[in-house]
């Protein structure tokens, strides 16, 4: 994030604190509008509190969702309809995906942790053909367009906590309880990684220091 006076920033932690709001829930909707209206089977890894999940059992078969934090799973599962085509598992990504292929993988700030490229392999290799893989992610702010960025990111970010929130305090989110840590490579390390084991891969910076890449398996 760009770097601000520590009274700014104070004040904006105590905003945000009383009228939080999902940054990646924001992407939900963008992620539909890359996919087709109907598919098979999705994987969503790094699933949360299921929401994009329950989004993708609009359109799909199946959906499995996967999470390592089980506190959060078993909040996915309570808010599931037992009717819907949506199931979450506990585990590690990398290490207990369940057995492809995909027509759709979704991954949502969940990416910076795991090893990049690793994740990215193992991600391809369980996407069907033709299937699409959409990944919102975090990258560290480092050149000047990234800057640039944060510098609209910030007051967009305080007009959008208080149009979700219609001005006054709300609790927090579900899908903002999971625990979290900061992204350490920056866009450039992102871009040149992925597309050495995506070719064609599409990635661009985002508002409120998200990064988007879409790649279609063939």
């Amino acid at each position: 994030m760009t770097t601000l006076p520590p009274r700014i920033l104070r004040a904006l932690e105590q905003f945000h604190a009383g009228r939080p709001w999902d940054h990646n829930a924001h992407y939900h909707r963008w992620i539909l509008r890359r996919l087709p209206e109907r598919f098979n089977r999705a994987l969503d890894v790094g699933s949360g509190s299921g929401d994009l999940a329950r989004l993708l059992a609009s359109r799909a078969e199946a959906v499995h969702g996967i999470d390592i934090d089980p506190t959060i799973v078993a909040a996915a599962r309570e808010l599931t309809a037992p009717a819907a085509p949506v199931t979450f598992t506990v585990g590690d990504a990398l290490n207990e995906i369940p057995t492809g292929p995909f027509d759709v993988i979704t991954c949502v700030a969940t990416i910076h942790h795991l090893p990049f490229s690793d994740a990215l392999t193992l991600f391809r290799q369980h996407l069907a053909p033709g299937g699409t893989l959409v990944v919102v992610g975090l990258y560290r702010s480092r050149s000047r367009s990234d800057q640039l960025i944060d510098a609209v990111a910030i007051p967009s970010n305080v007009a959008m906590a208080w149009i979700r929130n219609k001005g006054r305090k709300s609790p927090r989110p579900t899908s903002m309880t999971a625990p979290t840590r900061p992204a350490t490579m920056t866009f450039a390390d992102i871009v040149r990684d992925a597309r050495h084991v995506l070719p064609g891969a599409r990635l661009h910076r985002r508002l409120f220091w998200r990064y988007t890449l879409v790649w279609n398996q063939r």
